[in-house]
């Protein structure tokens, strides 16, 4: 009877710290869409105002006019698209050689692999915008994917799953005649699939909301992504508040829809990756 009674007051905290911490992570979000139906006075009140007096739905339309919003969401939509299929296919090619094939100085490149997750990002921009610059990728799509192509954390991620997976079947599609190739794309990538689903949850989530890379190349309007063009909503004249939480209320909706649609094989793959050899 004790033991169950405690189980109960167990599983009661466990839910209710859950239930603060839910309420921590959406209070934000919450607050920020309300933000983009109030005044720019009810935004500075004192005291703080949680709801606007009139919800001013007219926010968002009138936010889409102050720039060329149509176009950085195209910009970011292609890019966050383009790097999350690029990182798809390197990761898990990656991936696949480190955990099923054998040859001299694997486990050493690997870990030159890991140790770039070391390395601040800020502390590669210059060598990546030299080289991106020294191949004319300026102010291109080029320039805005190429260089974020591959990631450290996906090839691991990759190869953890990839380790799962038998020897013996990959053994047998070899003897059957099966190519390397044609064993990566029949037999791996299948058996991979919560993994890559995970993996492209990050990547374009990253890719989204990236701001520092986009800026550093993009010199152009034509090529700004959509965290760019937020920031243009300031100015010295001022920052219409309710109108850039209209527009940034707007650019969550593609990240939250890739993550809906693919977060059921989410924590399968979390699961997997901490399988060891």
């Amino acid at each position: 009877m004790r033991n169950q009674i405690r189980e109960r007051i167990g599983l009661l905290l466990l839910y209710l710290v859950l239930i603060a911490g839910a309420v921590i992570v959406i209070t934000p979000l919450l607050y920020a869409f309300a933000t983009s139906l109030k005044t720019s006075a009810e935004v500075f009140a004192v005291p703080v105002r949680w709801l606007p007096t009139v919800a001013h739905f007219d926010n968002y339309p009138a936010a889409l006019k102050q720039g060329p919003f149509g176009r950085y969401f195209f910009n970011s939509l292609f890019v966050a698209t383009g790097v999350t299929l690029l990182n798809l296919l390197t990761c898990s090619l990656a991936g696949y050689s480190f955990a099923k094939h054998r040859y001299h100085g694997r486990d050493i490149l690997f870990g030159f692999v890991l140790a770039t997750m070391m390395v601040p990002i800020a502390s590669m921009v210059i060598p990546l915008f030299l080289v991106v610059k020294a191949a004319g990728w300026l102010n291109s799509y080029w320039g805005l994917i190429i260089p974020a192509g591959t990631s450290a954390l996906g090839i691991f991620l990759m190869r953890q799953n990839i380790l799962a997976i038998p020897d013996d079947l990959i053994a047998a599609a070899r003897i059957d005649g099966c190519g390397e190739l044609a064993i990566y794309w029949r037999i791996v990538l299948p058996l991979i699939g919560p993994a890559l689903s995970s993996l492209a949850i990050f990547i374009f989530m990253w890719n989204w909301d990236s701001f520092l890379w986009p800026m550093v190349v993009a010199t152009r309007d034509q090529y700004w992504t959509l965290p760019i063009g937020i920031a243009g909503f300031e100015s010295s004249y001022g920052t219409n508040y309710p109108q850039m939480m209209a527009v940034a209320n707007m650019a969550m909706a593609p990240v939250l829809v890739v993550f809906f649609i693919l977060q059921r094989n989410f924590i399968e793959a979390m699961a997997l990756s901490g399988i060891k050899e």
